[in-house]
Order: structure tokens, then sequence, then C-alpha cells
């Protein structure tokens, strides 16, 4: 295998698997609870656990149901990747980041453009926590584009402040990114096969974009070096969000 087929799978869960291409996507594809109440989220998990292992709870998800959503997720035995993005003072976000570490959940975000001071601080609240969540910092959002990170000031294209972010990010003691599939490898150059970069942005063929600029299909992403890959409207907004996941880690278990 390659690093980038390996990269972020717990090593006891990539030797028993290895010979199970399938079993390794499913330990690879996050499927995003995008909805708007803990009702329709549980819907989609009972739905999709024989298939499916991680689950991403952003944003509309969270506000909507709060902290409380996680719990029945985490002990029906699935990994929770919560999406925040926190971006605040310092101080401020390693609380944040302390308060989520207790809840169980296996991957949390804050945004890089919160700067190497707020992701240092971030990074250091998860010092002596035990089994702490895999701590992602954001590059650019996959819905921005040049003229978008323009219109904010940033007067270069995606792909060099995602360079530009993710250096620093490593400075300050992240290991771990989310950024497009467009800019998977130049990060993963970055950050050699240790690195954990989770990639949205996944469109399988015919696909609607929706309001994603920045995109791939699952092979490609995995090619470049990604190490999990998060799928949302295209499995959940499915008439069939089961096949529609089995399609996609088929898709990947080639890739593999």
């Amino acid at each position: 295998m390659s690093h980038s087929e390996t990269a972020a799978v717990p090593a006891e869960v990539a030797k028993a698997v290895m010979n199970d291409p399938i079993e390794l996507a499913r330990q690879r594809l996050i499927v995003a609870l995008d909805v708007p109440d803990a009702r329709s989220a549980m819907r989609l998990v009972a739905e999709l656990e024989g298939t499916c292992r991680w689950f991403k709870v952003g944003l509309e998800l969270f506000v909507a149901a709060g902290p409380a959503v996680l719990e029945p997720i985490v002990a029906r035995g699935h990994n929770v990747f919560l999406d925040l993005k926190l971006h605040d003072i310092p101080n401020t976000v390693a609380g944040a980041v302390r308060s989520a570490a207790g809840l169980g959940v296996r991957m949390l975000t804050v945004h890089a453009g919160g700067g190497p001071a707020m992701l240092a601080a971030a990074k250091n609240a998860l010092a002596g926590v035990t089994n702490p969540p895999e701590l992602l910092a954001v590059t650019v959002l996959t819905s921005m584009d040049a003229d978008q990170l323009h219109a904010v000031g940033v007067d270069c294209m995606p792909s060099l402040q995602v360079e530009t972010l993710a250096k620093m990010g490593i400075g300050a003691g992240i290991r771990g990114f989310v950024c497009s599939p467009q800019e998977v490898a130049a990060v993963r150059s970055l950050t050699g096969p240790e690195g954990v970069l989770v990639i949205p942005g996944i469109r399988p063929a015919g696909a609607a974009l929706g309001d994603q600029k920045r995109v791939a299909g699952p092979a490609e992403a995995l090619r470049l070096g990604a190490s999990y890959l998060v799928v949302g409207r295209p499995i959940t907004q499915a008439p069939n969000p089961v096949e529609a996941a089995k399609a996609i880690l088929e898709e990947m278990a080639e890739a593999m």
C-alpha cells in the first residue's frame, strides 16, 4: 500500500482490513450529517450504520440539537467528526477544544485563519487528554475560489493560500488539515505520511456541485493522498442513501 492508503488509519485497523478494500474504504469515508434536527440525523445513522463507520456533525446540526446529538451516535459505536471550525481568540478556542474533547468525538476542526497563536493554544489544550480527538486546521473552504478570496482581501490563488496556512499550522504543531481535493497533493508533500488530510468537496461522477467550487471524485482524491473523504449530499440526498454510499465505497476500494 502507498502512504496515502494507510495514512491516519490505526495500525491494527489497517492490518485487519488490508485484504478487504471495501472495509478499508469504510474506515475512510465520512458521511456529513448536514441536516436540521436530531431526528433526521439519527434516521440517517440508523439507515447507514451497516454501511458506514464515520459521521460528521457540523454547525447546522450542532446548533439545532446541541452536544446531546453526539451521544447516541457515539453510543452506537460510530466515529464522530465534529466540524465546528472554531475561530476566536486563543483562550476561547482552547476552552472550546477542551470541552469538545470530553464529548467522545474522534476529530475536531479549528480555522487556520485564526493564526499561529490560536492554533498553538488549540493544540496545547489537548495536552494530557486521554485519547484526544485529532485536531484539524481548516485551510480554505471548498466553496471559495479566487474571486471569493479576493473579496476578503486575499490576493492569491486558493492553492497558494492553502499551502501558506498549512505551513503555518505545521509550525504551530498541527498535523491534520482540511483542504479541497485540488490541494491535497501539495499539503501531503508538506505533512508527509503522518499527516491526517480530511477532504470535503467530493463529488462522484454525475453528482451536482451545489455550492462547491474546488471538487474531485473519490478515487482521484485518494490517489492524491487523502486520508479521509467527507461526502454529504451525494449520499444523504440520494433516493437510496445506502446504495449511494456503497457506490462511493466501491470507487474508493478500486482506487486502493
